[in-house]
C-alpha cells in the first residue's frame, strides 16, 4: 500500500473468480466524521490524520471472521453534502456503516439523512441490509457534542446496532465494528433462507374397526386379542440398493487450498 496524496490506496486486484464468499460494506457520513480514518486504520492498524475528501474508493480484504474466510470489500464514500447520488453504493453493499463525530453535533444530524435514505431503500426493495451506526473519535471525549445515550436512541429508533471507536487508538474495537457488519450479513442471509417444507404423511380414511380376533389358547396361556387398524400409507423412500455415492466438491476447488469434500447419499429423500 503507498500514498502520496490524499488518501491511500490498497491494491485489490483479484483472479477473475474469487473463491471466498464477499462482503461489500460502505461507509456513509458526513465530512470530517472519520470515514477514510476508520478504513485505512482497518486494512493497515495505521492512523493517519489527513486526506483528500474528494477522493472516493474501493479497497478489498482478506478476512477470517469465526474462523470463517471472507473477502470484504469496504467503499470510502465521499457525498459532498450529506446524502448525494446514492445508487451507486445502496445496490452495491450488503451492509452500511453510518459514521459521525462525537465532538460534532453537526455531523451527528448529518447521519439521521442518512438512516433516512437506508430505511426509504429497505422499504423499496424489500431487502434490508444491516446498518451499524458508529459514533468516531472516541479520543475526543472531552470535546464530546453528542451523548452516548444519544446515539443508541438513534440507533434504536432505525433498528441499526451501535458502537462507539476511535480511529486514532483502538485497532481491536474498529476490527470489532467491520467484522459485526459480516456476522449481520451472515444472520441476514440464514434468516432469508428458503424453508424447507415438511414432510406430510399420505393417510387414507379408516374403516371402520374389525371386530377383536381372539387368538387359540395353549397349554393354559391367557387369551389375546389384538384390533386390525387401516395403515398409513407413506410416501415409498428408496432402498439401500438404488443408493449411490455421490462427490460433490465446493467452489473452493478453483483455488490452490484443498477443496473439502461432501458425500452424499443419491436417491434418499430427506424429511
Amino acid at each position: 500500500m503507498s500514498s502520496m496524496f490524499g488518501k491511500p490506496r490498497v491494491s485489490s486486484e483479484r483472479p477473475p473468480q474469487s473463491p471466498l464468499p464477499e462482503c461489500n460494506v460502505a461507509i456513509l457520513g458526513c465530512r470530517g466524521a472519520g470515514k477514510s480514518a476508520l478504513t485505512v486504520k482497518f486494512l493497515t492498524k495505521r492512523f493517519i490524520s489527513e486526506y483528500d475528501p474528494n477522493l472516493e474508493d474501493t479497497y478489498s480484504s482478506e478476512e477470517l471472521v469465526d474462523q470463517q474466510p471472507v473477502l470484504l470489500k469496504v467503499m470510502d464514500t465521499a457525498d459532498q453534502d450529506g446524502p448525494g447520488n446514492c445508487e451507486r453504493y445502496l445496490c452495491w453493499a450488503s451492509a452500511f456503516l453510518v459514521v459521525y463525530s462525537i465532538d460534532s453535533r453537526k455531523s451527528f444530524e448529518g447521519c439521521q439523512r442518512y438512516l433516512e435514505v437506508l430505511a426509504l431503500h429497505a422499504r423499496g426493495c424489500q431487502r434490508r441490509c444491516p446498518v451499524l451506526l458508529l459514533g468516531n473519535k472516541l479520543d475526543m471525549e472531552q470535546y464530546r457534542q453528542v451523548l452516548s445515550a444519544e446515539g443508541m436512541s438513534l440507533a434504536s429508533r432505525f433498528g441499526c446496532l451501535f458502537h462507539e471507536v476511535s480511529a486514532c487508538q483502538d485497532f481491536a474495537r474498529v476490527q470489532h465494528v467491520f467484522h459485526e457488519a459480516v456476522r449481520e450479513v451472515r444472520r441476514q442471509a440464514e434468516w432469508n433462507l428458503p424453508v424447507r417444507p415438511l414432510f406430510i404423511s399420505e393417510e387414507r380414511p379408516c374403516s371402520p374397526m374389525a371386530p377383536p380376533v381372539a387368538l387359540p389358547t395353549h397349554h393354559s396361556l391367557a387369551t389375546c386379542t389384538f384390533n386390525t387398524l387401516s395403515p398409513v400409507n407413506y410416501k415409498e423412500i428408496p432402498s439401500v440398493a438404488q443408493a449411490k455415492l455421490v462427490t460433490v466438491k465446493s467452489s473452493r476447488a478453483q483455488s490452490k487450498r484443498k477443496a473439502p469434500t461432501l458425500t452424499l447419499l443419491k436417491g434418499f429423500k430427506i424429511f
